[in-house]
């Protein structure tokens, strides 16, 4: 078979693996259905088997599909580092940097992203914010380059990272509230206030969750939701409170009348890092990421962030 043709076709089997949809499948590759249904039937004749199990619309892959489906995406994964590698013979990087990022990393998103296109000015970047989980299925199925995620044992296999920070949480409340005269806050105290946090999904309420049930105390947040900027929304029409990363301050701020203080710490602080496949050889576009990451000492600039800002005072 033509192997241009074959790469066409195995593009159109991964938009089908990905939106689970004819329809959407061939508006993501900019064909009609019929194109997108007709090249993949093609493929399965050419292949001897079949791929796509269908009814009245698609139903999934069959056994065979699914493994033809993790060849592809390594086959186009190569493809496209191929091409990167010949943008970089070139001396212009000029790839799409497509990365994943839990929600409490997304705030530092900026930092690198503006580094990595700073090195490679022809180049752009995707961010999407998702959970800790989704990180580790778009990885391991190519659908991303990088993720910003915990290093800790839910960190996922056949990946290797550099830590870029730690997490130090705070409780951000209004300033006038009692609980902020206090230097440090235990979570015991903060469970009695109209909590807004991450949903049950992220690996970040999890971790919320364990700190309270440290301090032996079950409680009920008022607001859940699923990006920080929500939780933030939430602060300043209502007056609530949230406990925050300092990593989020520098790039959202304060809210007006609002003010931080220290959460109790118990155990070690968690680690966040950009994670890559450990593959040789290694993506390109990983490969420039995980320079910058290891370039840049994040920790230390949110930290020195943290102690000039006075503790949020």
């Amino acid at each position: 078979m033509a192997s241009d043709v074959l790469l066409q076709q195995l593009d159109y089997l991964l938009a089908l693996a990905s939106e689970r949809h004819f329809g959407r499948a061939a508006a993501r590759c900019h064909v009609s259905q019929p194109t997108l249904s007709v090249a993949i039937r093609r493929l399965e004749r050419e292949l001897g088997i079949v791929i796509v199990q269908r009814g009245h619309r698609f139903e999934g892959f069959t056994e065979e599909g699914q493994r033809v489906v993790t060849w592809a995406q390594r086959i186009v994964a190569e493809r496209d580092d191929m091409l990167a590698d010949i943008d970089r013979m070139r001396g212009r990087l000029t790839v799409t940097a497509r990365i994943g990022a839990i929600p409490t990393a997304v705030p530092t998103g900026p930092f690198i992203t503006t580094e990595f296109l700073r090195r490679n000015p022809a180049a752009s970047v995707r961010i999407e914010a998702l959970s800790s989980r989704e990180i580790a299925r778009r990885l391991a199925d190519f659908e991303i380059d990088a993720g910003l995620t915990y290093l800790d044992d839910e960190a996922p296999p056949g990946t290797r990272s550099v830590e870029m920070y730690r997490e130090r949480y705070v409780l951000v409340a209004p300033a006038d509230h009692a609980l902020m005269r206090q230097p440090e806050i235990a979570w015991s105290d903060a469970a009695g206030l109209g909590l807004c946090v991450l949903t049950t999904t992220m690996r970040n309420r999890r971790i919320l969750d364990a700190n309270m049930a440290a301090e032996g105390v079950r409680y009920r947040p008022v607001v859940e939701a699923d990006s920080v900027d929500a939780l933030y929304a939430h602060l300043t029409n209502s007056q609530r409170a949230t406990i925050a990363s300092t990593a989020w301050l520098p790039q959202l701020g304060m809210p007006a009348g609002f003010a931080a203080r220290p959460m109790v710490q118990h155990g070690p602080r968690p680690a966040i890092g950009l994670v890559v496949l450990d593959r040789a050889p290694a993506s390109i576009v990983a490969a420039a990421l995980v320079e910058v990451a290891a370039d840049l000492d994040l920790g230390s600039r949110i930290d020195g962030w943290w102690a000039s800002a006075g503790q949020g005072t």
